[in-house]
């Protein structure tokens, strides 16, 4: 009789909590028990404006990913089991069912079109959440104008009748989610406590002479995100100013002479004469090579009129190039990523005054310019500040090149991009 009385079992629930550790449980629990106070529900639920202030999602997205916890009830009630069976889908679930549940976040409209409007909507919250009203650390202040980047890498493929808006299908989101990895790191973290160096959310701190004028640069807060979400956490915190063709003159020997005293990863900028802006993060020195060298860790990217990141697909290892002082035309003198020799993804002649872009396979990427040749109007590099381990010493790369890209490869094999840009 007592059974029969028992309220009924959600099996949600039943099956979320058995993704994580007693320890686990209790922290939700706690979370939950004290926001729910804050709420004034006598411990019952959790308010929104409670839970938007507490997890610091702000605007759409947040009235969003409260109302994807809550079941879509509308009630404004968050209950301890929705708690739990929203963090087991998005944080502990497939990959597919977590992008899933991103990809619904992504309607901040909720009409079930996701349109142009909404992704402006989620790109805004990034901008609220990491930049607006905070300075850009080079005295300028972070405007939304910026950020249109982001949007300007999203696809629309997806005609929906009665609607002007085109739409954003699950496999455009994906390819969005590869190509803008920062937005997909900062749309994973959400539910994570804020405190906790959300993935998504770093911004490396930006470190150059306080005598050069900020309005020269043009790496901004804004474009250093965007880089850093194809990167490790450890290295996006400190990047520094190695060299400015503003300040230091276009030449090749000055570039390579600034960089000489560090021996660690360098993210290279290029504006070119018809305004677009683009670039590659270089693993490994540039040091003087006969041939292709560098590691599985290189990528390109684009940063104007659109951002996209495309990470090495194992097609080949032509990752990264730097020859000087070579008489031979098989061995063209300048530095470069991807592609092969005289046809590579990004290239800039040692003179520094030319160069080309062409799309190639070794990072699935598109010619980054306007045009295939390109003629550089400022060129900047940053070194990335590496931690130093408690030894003292800083870490040395084992094995050959050669050996070190198989080990990347097959780690990117584990974690299911190695034959994608994802």
């Amino acid at each position: 009789m007592g059974n029969a009385q028992s309220p009924p079992a959600d099996p949600l629930f039943d099956t979320a909590i058995r993704a994580f550790t007693t320890q686990e449980l209790e922290d939700l629990k706690s979370i939950f028990v004290s926001l729910a106070a804050q709420s004034g529900s006598n411990g019952k639920f959790v308010s929104q404006s409670v839970f938007q202030a507490y997890f610091r999602v702000p605007g759409l997205l947040g009235t969003k990913l409260f109302q994807l916890a809550t079941q879509k009830r509308n009630d404004g009630m968050l209950l301890f089991e929705d708690l739990v069976v929203t963090k087991a889908i998005y944080e502990k679930g497939s990959r597919d069912e977590i992008e899933e549940f991103i990809y619904q976040l992504c309607d901040v409209t909720g009409d079930g079109i996701l349109g142009r409007s909404d992704i402006e909507a989620v790109i805004n919250s990034v901008n609220e959440c990491l930049f607006y009203p905070k300075s850009d650390g080079t005295g300028l202040t972070s405007h939304q104008n910026v950020l249109k980047v982001f949007v300007n890498a999203a696809q629309f493929s997806e005609k929906v009748e009665g609607s002007s808006e085109e739409s954003m299908s699950l496999a455009d989101f994906r390819s969005w989610c590869s190509l803008v990895p920062s937005a997909r790191k900062f749309l994973g973290s959400l539910l994570m406590p804020p405190d906790s160096g959300r993935p998504g959310y770093q911004v490396p701190t930006l470190h150059h002479s306080e005598d050069i004028p900020a309005e020269i640069l043009i790496l901004r807060k804004e474009y250093a995100w965007h880089i850093g979400g194809a990167l490790s956490q450890d290295e996006v915190e400190d990047w520094k100013l190695l060299y400015h063709s503003g300040i230091n003159g276009l030449s090749f020997s000055t570039f390579l002479g600034n960089l000489s005293n560090g021996d660690g990863p360098t993210v290279l900028i290029i504006k070119d004469n018809e305004g677009f802006v683009y670039g590659g993060y270089a693993s490994q020195p540039w040091d003087r090579q006969s041939d292709f060298y560098g590691d599985m860790k290189c990528f390109l990217y684009q940063l104007y009129p659109k951002a996209s990141i495309f990470r090495p697909t194992g097609a080949n290892n032509n990752l990264q190039w730097c020859a000087v002082n070579f008489s031979s035309d098989s061995i063209p003198n300048g530095i470069g990523f991807g592609g092969r020799a005289n046809h590579f993804g990004l290239f800039l002649s040692a003179n520094f005054d030319q160069g080309h872009t062409f799309p190639c396979t070794t990072f699935n990427s598109p010619c980054l310019s306007k045009t295939s040749k390109i003629h550089p109007e400022v060129i900047e590099c940053w070194g990335v500040i590496a931690k130093v381990p408690q030894n003292g010493k800083p870490e040395a790369l084992k094995g050959t090149v050669l050996e070190r890209f198989k080990e990347d490869r097959n780690m990117l094999k584990m974690v299911g991009i190695a034959n994608s840009s994802d």
